[in-house]
């Protein structure tokens, strides 16, 4: 097996560091001093093509690999650490799922958003008393006439409110453990979502870490991105990815 990289993963992980070198060294301070995100890096990774690179060329996207987002990752992150984690999650977890289980609706509404806007969808899974157990979480979603009723809590939730667009893991049935769980797309001004306080961090400050309320929250049938059989088994798949890119 040929372990090198090929022609073109080293002309991107080149270009990766030229950004990164050029505009995002002298720029790292400031984000983690303000506490601000970083929108003008968000531009640039959007005009370099760093955003939704897996996303495959059927919808716009490089159709890149996870090799190929870990390279531009490994360059950013030796700089800017919060640009690095925009990077990963606008190209791993939320956008994996939606590759791998949304609907052609789904992908056609959401993928522009990270292709054109540099949006970095968010994945909700903490709760208060559900860390590192995920399938503890108690955040349900009850059957109503036209999807879902959301209600529930999420802490800890990386980009919570800058993020349009978020993944959440809930209950949707009455069995224990990771049977009844399931994932929902839930976009931010959807009507019973709110945003709450901000976690206080010690670095990486200038991507938020905060709080997800939702009370009443009224979730379409279409917004459901990933259901039985083997929902929680098909959510972790797809988040595992974007653990390499947090390592």
């Amino acid at each position: 097996m040929d372990f090198e990289l090929t022609p073109a993963q080293r002309a991107l992980r080149a270009r990766a560091r030229e950004l990164a070198d050029g505009a995002f060294r002298e720029r790292a301070a400031r984000w983690d001093a303000e506490e601000s995100y970083p929108w003008d890096n968000v531009k640039d990774l959007v005009r370099a093509g760093f955003m939704g690179i897996t996303i495959p060329k059927a919808y716009g996207g490089p159709g890149g690999s996870v090799l190929d987002v870990l390279l531009v990752v490994e360059q950013v992150a030796r700089v800017c650490g919060v640009t690095a984690r925009i990077v990963v999650e606008g190209s791993l977890g939320v956008v994996g799922a939606l590759t791998a289980y949304g609907t052609e609706t789904q992908k056609r509404r959401y993928f522009p958003w990270v292709l054109e806007d540099g949006e970095k969808p968010a994945i909700a899974i903490t709760e208060p008393e559900a860390g590192s157990a995920a399938t503890d979480l108690v955040t349900r979603a009850d059957e109503a006439p036209e999807g879902w009723t959301l209600g529930g809590e999420k802490r800890w939730i990386t980009g919570a409110g800058t993020s349009r667009l978020y993944l959440v893991y809930c209950r949707m049935s009455a069995r224990a453990g990771a049977e009844g769980i399931r994932g929902l797309l839930v976009e931010r001004d959807t009507p019973g979502f709110a945003i709450g306080e901000r976690d206080r961090t010690m670095g990486l400050r200038g991507i938020p870490e905060g709080r997800l309320h939702f009370e009443g929250c009224r979730v379409g049938r279409e917004q459901l991105l990933v259901g039985p059989p083997d929902g929680f088994k098909k959510l972790m798949r797809a988040y595992n990815s974007q653990r390499l890119g947090a390592a």
